[in-house]
């Protein structure tokens, strides 16, 4: 049979079909539009882009900064994948970073670090809680509340002098500078430190008070319980120990009062001091830190109504707390505690005592014996 005109490569409609497909449009007519099928809307859409208006300065520049926005995107999207393999090397090297930052001690640290301003009066609590990490010979003070104290001499802070019971301004502007004189010779000196007689110290004393001053040479040389160089000195034996550093943390106040007496004055100094130690032997590296807490008043008098010296000074009192040194123990130096130590003596007892505490005097703060402290 031949192909008739009409044939293609699909079957001709017959009237019959042709009449039922008319019927049905019309059918749908009044319907609802239903969605376009997917083929409908490639067909659409192919229309729609052979119609559209060709780039020109109103389309194109828009496609442009489209296009440059995504290229950005992408660019970003490239140094943001670096960063973040780079991010994930790092934590595999250092998670600590990351647990830090979650549990806030890194914000804690970050506090740390920054110094405190001079203390003027008695703080009215303890330091707060820091992390309780341990010493180590680059940082010796970490885990302390003395990281943020100044170091040596400039934590030990001359107030302006004023004329005080009978005292004129010069001679109390005097006695300050003695006394943080004497405080840095009798604490922060290398040489004092090293178990060396403090002669700067005792050079600042008034010779006229020669039963102390016999006193003072006596526990230099035959250290007992009741005559002890600690009581004004913080020494240590080289042979056994040496500093940490150069670094000896220190904070407190000096401030001036009158005397018992007409023409005398007092000069009260609070300061406590923070040594970092290790072992003097080959390849020591637990570092243990010794705190000490010392309340002196220093006395000047008028030479002219008293038996003074002008420019010395007088020892009125003096108490001392030595936290981690080893207890019952009085050749006349520190003894802080290792883990290595065999325990000797009486075990230390009571309740424990904050060493940073400065909120309290020691005559009312204080604890006899041998005590247990929370922190060094």
């Amino acid at each position: 049979m031949g192909k008739n005109d009409n044939d293609n490569d699909g079957p001709a409609l017959s009237d019959e079909e042709w009449a039922r497909f008319m019927e049905q449009a019309q059918a749908d007519a009044g319907r609802a539009p239903r969605e376009p099928s997917a083929r409908a809307r490639m067909v659409t859409a192919r229309l729609q882009g052979e119609s559209a208006e060709p780039p020109g300065w109103r389309t194109g520049p828009a496609w442009q900064e489209r296009e440059g926005r995504e290229r950005g995107k992408r660019r970003l999207k490239a140094a943001g994948a670096i960063v973040f393999i780079a991010a994930l090397a790092l934590i595999a090297v250092r998670p600590e970073l990351v647990i830090d930052e979650v549990t806030g001690k890194a914000d804690r640290k970050d506090k740390a670090r920054g110094p405190l301003p001079a203390e003027t009066a008695r703080p009215s609590a303890p330091p707060s809680a820091v992390d309780p990490d341990r010493p180590t010979l680059k940082e010796p003070f970490k885990g302390s509340p003395a990281l943020q104290w100044a170091d040596g001499a400039a934590g030990i802070e001359v107030p302006a002098a004023e004329a005080v019971g009978g005292m004129s301004k010069a001679q109390v502007a005097d006695a300050l500078e003695k006394a943080k004189q004497f405080l840095v010779a009798a604490n922060l000196d290398p040489a004092t430190l090293r178990g060396e007689r403090p002669a700067a110290a005792l050079a600042l004393l008034d010779p006229k008070l020669e039963v102390q001053m016999d006193r003072l040479e006596e526990s230099l040389t035959a250290p007992t319980k009741e005559h002890d160089p600690l009581h004004l000195f913080s020494r240590v034996k080289p042979a056994e120990l040496k500093p940490v550093g150069d670094v000896v943390k220190v904070r407190g106040r000096m401030w001036v009062e009158p005397g018992k007496e007409a023409g005398q004055a007092n000069v009260l100094a609070d300061y406590t001091f923070v040594h970092p130690f290790v072992k003097a032997k080959p390849g020591a590296e637990q570092v243990e830190r010794t705190v000490v807490r010392r309340e002196i008043t220093f006395s000047i008098a008028d030479p002219g109504k008293w038996q003074a010296t002008a420019g010395k000074l007088w020892l009125e009192k003096f108490n001392v707390d030595l936290a981690n040194s080893a207890c019952n123990v009085y050749d006349g130096f520190l003894h802080p505690v290792f883990d290595e130590d065999t325990p000797t003596g009486p075990a230390p007892s009571g309740t424990p005592v904050d060493p940073y505490d400065r909120s309290k005097t020691m005559d009312t703060g204080g604890q006899e014996g041998c005590g247990t402290v929370s922190r060094t």
